[in-house]
């Protein structure tokens, strides 16, 4: 029996068809990511929830994973323009999106023209956590409009139609959405200026130039405990555990808001094409982070509910989000263009 024995020139050629068989299998190419630093992209400015979320998430992966997660805003088009540069982005795991219920379940109903497709362009990895949007008024002008809860907002909005401006995130996002399903509901009508995230809007609430914003909770928390923002409800179907005295818009609203709920939701998406793999390796992770106790117990003081759930699971929440929210747009008669 003869046994092949290698010599120098087939050695060679082992190595090199060793090194042709590990760039044209993608999996096996990516078994060594990170290698180099990882962006997560906020489709907003800073200071809103999305950014919160990210940035309390970006150090926790760095652990993990011993490269830097690096947070960079990308601001503008209710999230659609961040949201867009991580779609035509390279599906290599460098590039994450902190994807929001704007940008993935109301953004398709809302805009005629679409630069992405929120489901087909991208590859769920998990919901980080949802949280209720709060209905904050400015403390002063409240105050002096004699203002205490929903009842006393609708009763003036309705004597003085457009007397109330309200700020949004931007258009698209659940924070423009909740305001104008509350309009439908409640038959009142207020002039709605976008802000190019939560942070701006707040800014322009305390400072007065505002008067109501339908915020996500997290943002709003510190401006309500400091006394410059007044907490009138809460947008979720149940109260807060972070703020047990606040009704929901449906407890503080009667009759015609039964049924009002507008929460919010994000999560970590990456392009659609990047490798299983690498999807399940940040999805492992982040579920680990969002499971401790620090980080569990800074999300729920804030009035956010940790996620976690798989990318099979977060696709079909997408999915579903997809068809609650266009009936949300459809009902309310918003549109951007």
């Amino acid at each position: 029996m003869h046994f092949f024995k290698p010599n120098r020139r087939s050695a060679l050629i082992y190595s090199a068809l060793a090194a042709i068989t590990f760039v044209a299998n993608p999996v096996m190419a990516q078994s060594t990511w990170p290698t180099r630093p990882v962006k997560i992209v906020v489709p907003f400015a800073p200071g809103g929830t999305t950014d919160i979320l990210a940035r309390a998430m970006a150090p926790e992966l760095q652990k993990a994973f011993g490269q830097p997660f690096v947070v960079e805003n990308r601001a503008g088009a209710g999230g659609n323009i961040g949201a867009d540069v991580v779609a035509k982005s390279a599906p290599d795991g460098y590039t994450l999106l902190m994807g929001t219920v704007g940008t993935h379940g109301i953004n398709k109903a809302l805009y005629s023209r679409m630069a992405f497709d929120p489901q087909k362009d991208f590859a769920p990895i998990t919901l980080v956590a949802g949280v209720p949007n709060v209905m904050v008024v400015n403390a002063e002008k409240a105050r002096a409009a004699g203002i205490n809860n929903v009842a006393d907002f609708i009763r003036v909005a309705k004597a003085s139609p457009g007397k109330f401006n309200m700020a949004s995130s931007g258009n698209g996002t659940s924070i423009h959405m909740a305001g104008e399903l509350f309009k439908t509901m409640s038959g009142t009508y207020m002039i709605h200026f976008p802000y190019g995230g939560s942070g701006p809007a707040l800014m322009s609430l305390a400072g007065g130039d505002m008067d109501v914003m339908f915020d996500n909770l997290p943002s709003s928390m510190q401006l309500i405990k400091s006394g410059k923002l007044k907490a009138l409800a809460v947008t979720s179907a149940q109260r807060s555990a972070a703020l047990p005295d606040v009704p929901t818009v449906e407890e503080a609203g009667g009759p015609a808001l039964k049924g009002f709920e507008a929460s919010s939701w994000f999560g970590l998406l990456a392009p659609a094409g990047t490798p299983p793999d690498i999807v399940s390796r940040i999805q492992q992770e982040a579920a680990k982070s969002l499971g401790t106790p620090a980080i569990k117990e800074k999300l729920l003081a804030q009035g956010a509910i940790p996620g976690g759930n798989t990318p099979e699971q977060f696709a079909a929440f997408i999915n579903a989000e997809h068809k609650k929210w266009a009936q949300v747009v459809k009902t309310s008669g918003a549109k951007v263009d």
